[in-house]
């Protein structure tokens, strides 16, 4: 604490200290204004400048304070000068002593507080920022709430004090008229009790409903100049369309057919969306091909003299397409129709705020909907470097149309997708040429995480290239080239076939928003606020088009937010949850991780302890010869709660399940290290963790002390 804070902690800290020690409170009681309110007048009569000067003044240090007796001031306000004046007076200078409270709480706490509890405080923070004076304005009409608690709380937060200022303004004047007039009555009071009165709570009551109705009313208003100009239909055909039969569509049309709303579910291409026919399924059918023709390369490892995983690359890609339709059942237009859910084929736009224009061929319908749900999800990047147009490129979506296997390929990306690919071909014989422009693979992820991830990349066949930018593509004597700069020389990489996986565009662009004016990000993401609606409040996105985050289980958790809110949204609506979101890149070995990492964690400021198990010491892993990867934990300093998790290893995306249900639920360190785990398994690498951490933090001075009991003892 700096010099200038010490010096003002002093001077407050002395100040309460005189109040409490010359028990200066016994001016600000009831009785004694009762007893002196005639001296009072007599002199507020031959002084009235004096005493209304002096009156501000000591009500301000009172409230700047903290102190006791702001209460009865303004019933004494109300006895002396009258309704008018009083009101006048005591509104100016509760919100100036407000606002000093505010002002001295932010200087001497608010750097200490958010450097220790950013990351729990950022959510707080975040609503602050947005709806601070909303949520100030609501404090200050609930009187069980004390205003100086509110000051100095909203001293921590980043609410601008300007602003803090004329809400305390506007939302403590309703309060203080109702103090004031009761000190008009002043007669008439035996006791503080009296204020409090059914008739007066009930006001107050009603005065801390009216920021919800004022809110309300204020949605109507907003909601009416966003819908001018379009007609809203007097009856609808649906309660709600869904467009996009991806993970997120399928969960939202589901949750409607559940609670029998009327539903209709458009989808232009496949039921089951990227995850079932270009993306999760096929990945991973083919990287557990591609794991079993390495062991080729690892009989010695296993004790083998020599392992055969003769395939034909044909083959394997057949057996993605039969794992595809052993799955497509599950979401299946027969399915979905059984579950009372109107599917239709085609291509879908938005024509009003609810109504949908559905195009198949020559067929074109128009459905309306009270609410419509977007759920279009998304598809490879293909960014625009010269020559890439005519390469045939191969991406996500058409690789698995593929029927023989590229001799020389090259991966454009360091991503999930990018590495797993990579490393899957590479395992399958062909030769593999990574380029990513950043300096490492899996940027978000740990250093170390992407420097074991690159060891088993080049392990498996595959030369990674970071820090190398694609400057153009050509055709050169026959073959294709991709020429990249390093280190400001320019290289040039000949291959068969490229693969691009550096990332994922929104798929807006036929929906129509334009005509809507529904805004979108760079990256085709629809504007969502915290309940998934965009511009207008019937219209819900959620999946891959909303984002931030393009996972399956996030679209599928989504999609509960977006379908109950779009259904019941007029007497309940939920805001998101994102508190707690795992993922896993299924590399060999994978990486999976839940909440922050330390790079995160430096970024935000947050304080943290760290504790590394490394699974070369794990008897399962050891005896699998899958010894690679760590678990790595993440928790508050000098707390067992846990902020994040990182996993490196041969199932790491089962392992990290337990941290994940231990985040969501509050459980922290010492409730793993205390749960019985199967030996030998993989899953103890968690409790060994725990475990860890509980070694750090043994009581050495009370270790040496039953030391001793046991040396007595023998």
């Amino acid at each position: 604490m700096n010099i200038k804070k010490a010096l003002l902690l002093v001077i407050i800290a002395a100040l309460i200290a005189s109040y409490f020690l010359f028990d200066l409170g016994r001016f600000l009681s009831l009785d004694y204004l009762k007893e002196q309110q005639h001296a009072f007048d007599a002199l507020y009569g031959d002084k009235p400048a004096v005493v209304l000067g002096a009156f501000f003044a000591i009500y301000v240090i009172v409230t700047a304070l903290s102190l006791p007796g702001a209460a009865i001031m303004t019933l004494a306000a109300g006895a002396l000068f009258g309704f008018w004046v009083a009101l006048l007076l005591v509104s100016f200078a509760s919100s100036l002593g407000a606002t000093l409270a505010f002002l001295a709480s932010r200087f001497l706490f608010r750097d200490a507080v958010q450097s220790r509890f950013g990351e729990r405080l950022k959510k707080i923070n975040a609503g602050v920022e947005k709806e601070g004076a909303f949520y100030l304005f609501t404090l200050r009409l609930v009187p069980v709430v004390p205003f100086f608690v509110i000051n100095l709380v909203m001293g921590l937060t980043p609410l601008p004090a300007r602003t803090f200022y004329w809400v305390s303004q506007l939302g403590m004047l309703a309060g203080t008229a109702v103090y004031v007039n009761a000190g008009t009555q002043l007669g008439q009071l035996d006791g503080l009790a009296g204020l409090l009165s059914p008739g007066l709570i009930g006001a107050f009551v009603l005065l801390g409903l009216f920021p919800w109705i004022a809110r309300a009313l204020l949605d109507r208003l907003q909601a009416r100049k966003v819908y001018r100009g379009w007609k809203k239909p007097k009856h609808f055909d649906r309660n709600l369309i869904v467009i996009g039969a991806g993970s997120a569509g399928l969960v939202s049309a589901y949750i409607a057919a559940m609670v029998k709303a009327k539903v209709t579910l458009i989808e232009k291409h496949k039921m089951g969306g990227d995850c079932l026919n270009t993306g999760c399924v096929p990945s991973k059918a083919l990287i557990k091909s591609a794991r079993i023709a390495y062991h080729d390369r690892q009989a010695e490892k296993y004790g083998f003299d020599s392992i055969q995983s003769r395939f034909v690359f044909g083959n394997l890609m057949q057996r993605v397409q039969k794992i595809i339709e052993k799955i497509e059942p599950h979401d299946s237009v027969e399915r979905y129709t059984g579950l009372g859910v109107d599917c239709r084929q085609g291509e879908a736009r938005l024509v009003s705020p609810w109504a949908v224009e559905i195009r198949n061929g020559e067929r074109v319908e128009t459905l309306t909907a009270r609410s419509i749900i977007i759920a279009s999800g998304a598809r490879p990047f293909v960014p625009p470097i010269p020559g890439i147009d005519d390469m045939d490129i191969l991406t996500s979506d058409n690789l698995w149309q593929l029927q023989e296997q590229p001799q020389r390929l090259l991966v454009l990306g360091g991503g999930p997708i990018g590495c797993e690919l990579a490393q899957t071909f590479a395992r399958l014989g062909s030769d593999v040429t990574q380029v990513e422009m950043l300096p490492r693979l899996m940027i978000r992820e740990d250093q170390e995480a992407s420097e074991i991830v690159a060891r088993a990349l080049g392990d498996s066949g595959v030369r990674v290239l970071t820090g190398h930018k694609a400057v153009r593509f050509a055709r050169e004597n026959g073959e294709k080239v991709l020429y990249v700069e390093h280190d400001g020389r320019e290289t040039a990489l000949p291959f068969d076939q490229v693969l691009v996986a550096v990332g994922r565009k929104a798929n807006t662009d036929t929906l129509g928003l334009q005509a809507l004016n529904l805004p979108t990000d760079p990256d085709g993401t629809i504007q969502t606020n915290e309940r998934l609606q965009s511009r207008y409040p019937n219209i819900y996105a959620c999946g891959d088009v909303a984002g931030p985050y393009q996972f399956t289980h996030t679209a599928a958790h989504q999609a509960w937010y977006a379908s109950v809110n779009a259904l019941f949204g007029s007497l309940k609506r939920f805001k998101v949850d994102y508190r707690v979101i795992p993922w896993c890149t299924f590399t060999d070995p994978e990486v999976a991780r839940v909440g922050l990492n330390e790079q995160d964690a430096g970024q935000q400021g947050v304080d943290y302890d760290v504790t590394r198990y490394g699974i070369d010491d794990l008897d399962r892993a050891i005896a699998d010869s899958t010894d690679l990867g760590y678990v790595k934990v993440l928790t508050a300093k000098g707390s067992d709660r846990i902020l994040g998790v990182t996993i490196v290893g041969q199932h790491a995306g089962e392992l990290i399940a337990e941290y994940v249900l231990a985040m969501k639920h509050g459980l922290g360190l010492n409730k793993i290290l205390g749960t019985i785990h199967i030996y030998p398994t993989l899953a103890e690498a968690n409790k060994f963790a725990a475990g860890e951490w509980k070694k750090a933090r043994k009581p050495e001075g009370l270790l040496r002390w039953v030391e001793r009991y046991h040396d007595w003892r023998r």
